[in-house]
């Protein structure tokens, strides 16, 4: 695709990056096939293609409108188009860079600008996050239908295991699956303890930062980054083995420190390490798989037959370009995953924008769900704490992380 951009990003890191990316495209449209709000609404601007027409407008020199602004947000950033792509356009770093270059021109208004900024500030900080989350549970009837489906049911953490091992890895708790869903790392923590490994937690990281990056507050998010690394690399530096992530979305951003802080002198290559030392949790237990299996050996029979459908997150085979492993490791275990059609459609979670983009997410959850549960599965799992919230407003089929069934199986 031939460039010529504007004066104002021209010869930029952002623009320099955003016109390799361009060029890149050679308009095949094949990732119209694979865009979730493309499907939905059938419009050539909601999908990647007519985006990053828009975002190449904006860049060389077009002032973009609200419209605009609205095609970039309805976008779900979940990447299937990359995964398409057969000239390897890198889509979502165009579109951060877009959507970056649109918000400084259109300022956001009214209703929007204040629940953005709501966002930004509630959802990452952990503390007010679950002090609101129990509010919401006490008062959860009387809360709008969107805001209901956010708030789950109150559930418990079971013991976390006392052993230290020699081998250890590192946990991230992140801001809002503590509260919403304290069973998942608590359920990694013993999975591993079985298998020999301790999982440690750094006390006060918070939010890893992808929250106000994709909500375009990207220095707060840098400064999220830094607070972690700080955290992190001292452990890394006393032995620990990787940073293990039980939450996708997280995984995938803190894979991409790197190019967050690439232009941080103090902390480029600092971010760089840490980005290395990131492993989905599926990635650590398919290494541990032969003394799992054995582990589970015992109880095997009991689980043959019982029906799962896993909804693989975006984050997760899009962003990190992990598939099969999961349903790998739910077979190893006894369990019957059920094929899912269309499994690399987004469920319409995608952080916040199930808030912000209500009606599309609900369209989208529903079509995933009814994929889902095609094949009568007893349960559904996920790697995700947001598509397991958004998915189980859709379904009365239980929604949980596949960690638990596994920790639930070595329970027996």
């Amino acid at each position: 695709m031939e460039t010529h951009l504007a004066d104002f990003i021209k010869g930029t890191r952002a623009g320099q990056e955003a016109e390799a990316i361009l060029r890149a495209c050679v308009h095949c449209g094949f990732c119209t096939a694979t865009c979730p709000t493309y499907q939905v609404l059938g419009d050539e601007l909601d999908g990647p293609r007519g985006r990053i027409y828009l975002i190449k407008s904006v860049l060389e020199g077009e002032e973009p409108t609200a419209k605009t602004q609205l095609h970039l947000d309805r976008c779900l950033n979940c990447r299937s188009c990359e995964t398409t792509c057969p000239s390897g356009v890198h889509y979502s770093r165009l579109l951060d860079i877009g959507r970056e270059v649109v918000d400084a021109k259109v300022p956001r208004k009214g209703r929007d600008r204040l629940l953005r900024g709501v966002l930004r500030n509630a959802l990452p900080r952990a503390g007010l996050f679950g002090a609101a989350l129990r509010l919401g549970r006490l008062v959860r009837p009387l809360l709008p239908r969107v805001l209901q489906a956010k708030v789950p049911e109150r559930t418990g953490a079971g013991t976390r295991p006392s052993n230290t091992h020699e081998r250890k890895m590192i946990e991230l708790a992140g801001c809002v699956q503590p509260s919403m869903y304290p069973n998942i790392n608590a359920a990694a923590a013993r999975v591993l303890d079985r298998l020999g490994i301790t999982l440690l937690d750094a006390p006060g990281v918070g939010c890893c930062g992808a929250v106000r990056f994709h909500l375009n507050d990207v220095e707060a998010a840098r400064e999220d980054a830094r607070r972690l690394i700080d955290a992190w690399l001292p452990l890394l530096e006393a032995g620990a083995e990787a940073i293990v992530m039980t939450a996708s979305g997280c995984g995938v951003h803190v894979r991409d420190y790197g190019h967050l802080l690439q232009d941080d002198p103090a902390y480029a290559s600092k971010a760089a390490r840490v980005a290395a030392a990131v492993r989905d949790l599926s990635e650590v237990i398919a290494k541990e798989q032969e003394p799992l299996t054995a582990l589970l050996e015992g109880t095997r029979k009991d689980r043959q037959g019982v029906a799962t459908a896993f909804h693989s997150p975006c984050t997760l085979q899009h962003g990190q370009q992990i598939r099969g492993v999961v349903e790998g490791l739910l077979r190893a275990a006894g369990f019957t995953p059920r094929p899912v059609s269309n499994g690399h459609m987004c469920c319409g979670a995608a952080g916040s924008y199930s808030i912000l983009e209500p009606e599309l997410a609900e369209q989208l959850r529903d079509l995933k769900v009814e994929s889902l549960t095609a094949g009568s599965p007893i349960v559904i799992v996920s790697a995700n704490a947001g598509c397991i919230a958004h998915l189980q407003a859709g379904t009365p089929v239980p929604v949980q992380h596949w960690i638990e069934l596994i920790d639930q199986s070595l329970s027996v």
